[in-house]
């Protein structure tokens, strides 16, 4: 009897084995599909950060422009305010002159 109780002992353990194997096996899987997801995530990721860098680069060209364009309306804002602005207006638009100047018109 002690020699089948030892054989049914070494089954048992071979089973455990088994077992064990295919649960060390199932976590080694596991461990190899996240290595691969974040990989991907990981090539995604820098993949997307690229595009907003070159975003960034263009929003940042056109603040330039803006700030630019404001400075313009500016100083466009302050020539409105003087003299020398009605004078040409008044020139361009009302074809008014002063006393002293002689307008030549072409024939």
């Amino acid at each position: 009897m002690n020699k089948m109780e030892q054989k049914r002992r070494k089954g048992q353990q071979k089973k455990r084995m088994q077992r064990h194997k295919r649960s060390v096996l199932a976590v080694c899987a596991v461990i190899a599909l996240l290595f691969v997801v974040v990989s991907v995530n990981s090539v995604t990721l820098k993949a997307k950060e690229r595009v907003y860098q070159a975003q960034e680069l263009e929003l940042e060209e056109q603040i330039k422009e803006e700030k630019a364009r404001a400075k313009e309306i500016e100083d466009l804002d302050e020539y409105v305010g003087t003299d020398e602005y009605v004078e040409d207006v008044a020139k361009e638009k009302l074809g008014l002159i002063h006393e002293n100047e002689i307008i030549f018109k072409a024939k």
